[in-house]
């Protein structure tokens, strides 16, 4: 659902601000490419569904509702199967979401992003923190054990002490699940402009480690696992739906700008394609409506190329990549002959970042906040 009601100050997706959208259209559309890229994949069952966007949760009920209901008449949506929706504290109102539980959402992720009014006001954020507050406990109401918070760190001018203080803040609020993503300055956005142009001061590097240390031990203690980078959970609360990207599963993706991984079937595919819909909302309309779908770039990714997608998905969580995973994509030349030959993984290990034994290759604890600058090395030997 790639649209939203103002354009945050930090946001660089695929995402429009229209004066009026045209839902039946979008829905048509939707139903329709699904079905199509459904019947292209030939799969039989499918684990999970996700709503993103732009803002998913200002899409009518009636929309998500049509939208599961192609996917469950084209393939096996099993009763528990996990369906997110991504909603903005703005457009939550109790009977919105109910409305979303009718029609099959079981699992909510809401875009907090602070809970400070400052910040959120810097941020470009639509929400105050009391609306953010009243929009999770609604969640929590409907969604319980199911409500995931997303939380920016590394703000502009923000402190040490003031990130420990919205920690704390949302440890007292959540459910479950938290997300916790360092705010990047995209180029081309209003924010990065104002810390480029001297406006607000860009944090320092030590800073923002300090902050994702902190933030981990903080949540840890409090009974969350640390399960993916960016990502916690408790009480099993795992996101199967993100979970199944970062094991390198098919998908499919649907609507304008979404991205997709599967072996097209039902046309004869055999490997693995990286496939883009067509990025702008109208464009992508008329595509689907002449031809099924509204596919713009798909390129057949080649063995190294899973390998090296599986590699870097797979070492941003805590289990790794197993044996049989990486057997799943690589039958003839296993973990251990690859990275368990003295090289940069070796040294890797030793130098206490990373693990290879029985259960596969992972980081370790400390290893997992700084994997961005271990994989160019592990990239590089496995390209060798």
């Amino acid at each position: 659902w790639p649209y939203c009601r103002k354009r945050c100050s930090y946001c660089n997706f695929n995402t429009y601000v229209v004066p009026a959208v045209d839902e039946a259209a979008v829905r048509a559309c939707l139903v329709r490419e699904a079905q199509t890229l459904l019947r292209l994949s030939q799969v039989h069952s499918i684990s999970s569904v996700f709503f993103g966007g732009g803002t998913p949760s200002l899409a009518s009920p009636g929309t998500v509702a049509a939208v599961l209901e192609a996917v469950a008449a084209a393939a096996h949506l099993p009763a528990g199967a996990e369906v997110t929706l991504e909603a903005n504290p703005s457009s939550t109102s109790t009977s919105r979401l109910a409305g979303f539980r009718a029609a099959g959402v079981n699992r909510l992720s809401i875009g907090v992003q602070s809970l400070d009014d400052n910040e959120l006001r810097m941020l470009g954020r639509e929400h105050t923190a009391a609306e953010a507050r009243k929009a999770v406990e609604a969640a929590r109401g409907l969604f319980p054990g199911r409500t995931s918070i997303d939380l920016l760190f590394g703000l502009p001018g923000q402190s040490r002490d003031a990130w420990a203080q919205r920690l704390e803040a949302a440890l007292g609020l959540c459910d479950n699940h938290i997300s916790l993503y360092q705010l990047t300055l995209e180029r081309g956005t209003a924010l990065a402009a104002q810390v480029s142009g001297g406006a607000l001061p860009a944090p320092p590097q030590d800073l923002l480690a300090d902050m994702y240390q902190t933030a981990r031990t903080v949540l840890v203690a409090a009974g969350f696992c640390h399960y993916e980078v960016s990502n916690f959970a408790r009480q099993g609360a795992f996101s199967t739906h993100n979970l199944s990207y970062w094991r390198a599963d098919q998908y499919i993706g649907v609507g304008p700008g979404a991205h997709g991984r599967f072996v097209p079937r039902g046309e004869g595919g055999r490997s693995r394609e990286a496939r883009v819909q067509t990025l702008e909302p109208v464009a992508w309309m008329r595509e689907v409506q002449s031809q099924g779908h509204g596919t713009r770039s798909r390129v057949v990714l080649s063995s190294l190329e899973q390998l090296e997608e599986l590699l870097s998905l797979g070492l941003r969580t805590d289990e790794g990549i197993t044996h049989e995973r990486w057997g799943h994509f690589s039958p003839h030349l296993s973990l251990q002959a690859v990275f368990g030959a003295p090289g940069e993984a070796q040294a890797l290990q030793q130098q206490g970042w990373l693990v290879l034994d029985s259960g596969g290759l992972r980081c370790t604890w400390a290893g997992l906040a700084v994997l961005d600058s271990l994989l160019p090395d592990l990239l590089w030997q496995l390209q060798r």
